[in-house]
């Protein structure tokens, strides 16, 4: 295998999208992502067994798929990635199998990795960026995860700073979205009923940012008790007969996730000295939370790093590059001693390396 920069195969399979990605080194050849995502808006969010289904009919496809568009075949492969977790059991089960199967019978080395450190290494695969400078802090903003990081190395020492304690904040947005009548998954949804919108029209509460959370839970998030609040906030309106403008309420909801998660993101760059913020996940691609991060950003002297939005959402090209970069620091593959973990933690890299 080229240690200088491996040809490598990942797949990601944790959530509702189907990922398969193909990188050589820091080089993106390919990304190939099939999303389940309208087969679950019948039911308002994700279904597991759905999910894990779906993966099952669209992973060789999406394998032939990258294959072709990098120009390259199986044998070719330095070795295979794959997210053994964080994620939905089911789904991720789907994609370990796989992989496991592909290394076995292609007699190639296996890497299993950490999803979430998978969202900074996409980062890597920006070709017109300076490349990422540690220590740096990362916020990981998605349906499933909110977590912020603090990245010293990503290979080696991923800390965990803080997470959500209840609701994700994309679960926050599908949630007051359907309170509002509009369709699933509701990130979008929510930005176009902003349009027009006032953020300060309702003040909606910052959950975990009262000065009693700052000992226990200083860099921790909560969205439930904000989606409890839009719902009362709502039927108290209905109650009295008032009229209320749709646009304020998305507006002011939107803000109110937005002022929490830019807020302690930059908290934690105070705290540690890093002047860098990594943004990463699917609700990255929320216009309202990268204008604010880089507006208050600026002010406190803090670098921003988003990576492009077609590698922000769920994708075997990062499950590669994060797995490219453990090939060339010299970490050894991953023994097919692991399975699905839906709860790995960020410490834990790659998994079940060989000893």
């Amino acid at each position: 295998m080229s240690a200088a920069e491996p040809l490598i195969l990942g797949i990601e399979t944790s959530c509702d999208e189907t990922g398969i990605g193909i990188v050589r080194g820091r080089t993106l050849l390919s990304n190939t992502i099939a999303s389940s995502m309208g087969e679950h808006a019948r039911y308002g969010g994700v279904v597991p067994e759905v999910a894990a289904r779906a993966h099952l009919e669209e992973l060789q496809p999406s394998i032939e798929a990258a294959l072709a568009e990098a120009g390259v075949t199986l044998n070719d492969l330095d070795a295979v990635a794959v997210t053994s977790g964080p994620g939905l059991a089911g789904a991720l089960m789907v994609g370990v199998g796989a992989a496991k199967a592909l290394a076995v019978g292609l007699d190639k080395p296996l890497y299993a990795v950490n999803h979430l450190v998978g969202h900074i290494a996409a980062d890597i695969l920006d070709a017109g960026a300076e490349p990422l400078e540690y220590p740096t802090v990362a916020l990981l903003v998605s349906g499933g995860h909110t977590s912020l990081l603090l990245v010293r190395d990503l290979t080696t020492d991923v800390e965990l700073l803080g997470e959500t304690v209840d609701d994700a904040a994309g679960e926050a947005f599908d949630k007051v979205a359907r309170l509002l009548g509009l369709p699933y998954p509701g990130g979008p949804q929510i930005d176009k009923a902003a349009i027009g919108g006032d953020p300060k029209a309702i003040r909606f509460p910052r959950g975990l940012s009262r000065a009693s959370d700052m000992a226990k839970h200083r860099y921790d998030f909560s969205f439930s008790g904000l989606k409890t609040a839009v719902a009362r906030w709502m039927e108290q309106q209905k109650a009295q007969g008032n009229e209320y403008n749709q646009a304020d309420v998305a507006a002011s909801f939107r803000e109110a996730v937005v002022d929490v998660l830019v807020t302690k993101a930059l908290d934690a760059c105070a705290q540690y000295g890093v002047p860098r913020l990594l943004l990463g996940g699917g609700v990255i691609a929320n216009k309202r939370l990268r204008e604010v991060a880089l507006e208050r950003a600026a002010k406190a002297g803090v670098t921003v790093r988003i990576p492009p939005l077609s590698l922000c959402t769920d994708n075997g090209a990062m499950i590669a590059a994060l797995a490219s970069e453990l090939v060339m620091s010299g970490r050894k593959p991953s023994t097919l001693a692991f399975g699905a973990d839906s709860t790995l933690p960020v410490t834990e890299i790659q998994v079940a390396e060989s000893v």
